[in-house]
């Protein structure tokens, strides 16, 4: 296999697959939020909630839109590019993303499809349990992800017969650890992610005197209470998983301590059970660990100062500051969680399953560099462009505030209707 040809192959998902985790950070940190803000409106009759869901809403149905397209895209290229992956070890591999496809596409949306269209048409009540099993699914389908990934870095339950790897113990690979403790530290992820895309735009309509000062107040509120707790999840599953990645990837482990002495020892063992070769991933993952574990502690502390000011209703100079700063905050965690997934990935190479399939060899023999190149350039601006489109509705939407919002506002009696044609 042409190295550059498995390079270029490495970079196209790599971008695919970042640029999809994106929509889902997002997605996974409001389904809640939403879902308790509807929670709370339909149980009180609050107007002031019910134009938050409306508006939170809004942004939610947009991003979850745009996250569509790149996770089919990745699903895609799995049998495309990556074949020698799915010839070995489909059987395995494939069942939980058959079974995330099922949830996200078949029940996921469908459910949301009718939570948008049935607003004032439907029992209040069955409403709300439409976005509450929107917001289940979401979880689990994120479930079924990370338990697919998860046995690529652990591949627990599953022997190797003949020239495929075959499932034989399905309740060690559903409870896999590596999995377990990656979930919670994406589910903390999502949250934190969720709660200062609230606290962000509700600062920054706050700053500006906008009307429904009510509904961005109690906006930064529910931001900075579910990212409190959020980012307190996510460091304490981050620095736990690493007593897994030391049982199960004790090279990764090395390097990210800059162990030298135990990399050298590793790599002389693998090299003679396996035969010649690399197998410790390079040094520079060590850079994207650093600037997550960096914003995951910066982002506690503003969530700590964030909490106690968001009960403050003082105007002045500072505050006005203060939220500025946090309407551009709202990057930090997207830029954690793609920090994160890097780490994640790149520590595990050479292995696309961890001591048993190289990447080299999950890559299709058919693929060539040309057309890896083409395809590259023509993904990355596809995704330039979705996530530019995906930030610029966003802000669109999110200035115009609780009155600009579409979803589930009813039609005006005293319009006048639409003429039909006459045919």
């Amino acid at each position: 296999m042409n190295a550059e040809t498995l390079d270029l192959a490495r970079l196209q998902f790599a971008i695919t697959a970042g640029a999809h985790f994106l929509f889902v950070a997002l997605t996974l940190g409001l389904a809640p939020l939403l879902a308790a803000m509807q929670t709370r409106a339909t149980v009180s009759g609050s107007e002031t909630h019910w134009r938050m869901t409306r508006f939170w809403g809004q942004l939610y149905v947009i991003n979850y839109g745009m996250g569509i397209v790149t996770g089919l895209v990745m699903e895609f290229q799995f049998g495309l590019n990556w074949s020698g992956l799915t010839t070995f070890a489909g059987d395995v591999f494939g069942a939980p993303l058959a079974m995330e496809t099922l949830v996200a596409f078949f029940i996921e949306s469908t459910f949301l499809g009718l939570w948008i269209f049935g607003w004032g048409r439907i029992n209040r009540w069955a409403h709300l349990a439409l976005l509450w099993i929107v917001t289940l699914t979401a979880y689990v389908s994120a479930y079924w992800i990370i338990a697919a990934n998860g046995w690529l870095q652990n591949p627990v339950g599953a022997e190797r017969q003949g020239d495929r790897m075959v499932l034989v113990d399905r309740a060690a690979m559903l409870a896999n650890p590596d999995a377990l403790i990656a979930l919670l530290h994406v589910i903390g992820a999502g949250l934190l992610t969720g709660g200062f895309f609230l606290a962000g735009i509700s600062a920054f309509h706050l700053r500006r005197r906008t009307a429904d000062q009510e509904v961005f107040r109690r906006s930064l509120r529910t931001g900075m209470i579910a990212a409190l707790p959020a980012s307190l999840l996510t460091l304490g599953a981050g620095f736990n998983q690493f007593a897994v990645v030391a049982d199960h990837l004790p090279m990764k482990f090395a390097v990210s301590q800059g162990d030298t002495a135990e990399q050298a020892r590793l790599q002389a063992e693998l090299a003679a059970e396996l035969g010649p070769g690399d197998y410790s991933p390079p040094d520079w993952i060590n850079l994207p660990l650093g600037l997550m574990m960096i914003l995951g502690v910066a982002l506690f502390v503003l969530a700590s100062v964030g909490l106690v000011l968001a009960y403050v209703n003082r105007s002045g100079v500072l505050m006005r500051a203060w939220q500025r700063l946090l309407t551009w905050c709202v990057v930090l965690p997207f830029a954690a969680v793609i920090a994160g997934w890097i780490f994640r990935e790149v520590g595990r190479q050479p292995w696309t399953i961890n001591q048993i399939l190289r990447t080299e060899d999950a890559l299709a023999p058919s693929v060539s560099a040309g057309s890896m190149r083409l395809t590259l350039i023509g993904f990355t601006a596809l995704f330039a462009v979705l996530i530019a489109l995906d930030a610029w509705l966003l802000g669109r939407f999110a200035r115009r505030g609780p009155d600009g919002s579409a979803l589930g506002a009813q039609p005006d009696p005293a319009a006048e209707p639409e003429p039909v044609p006459n045919f």
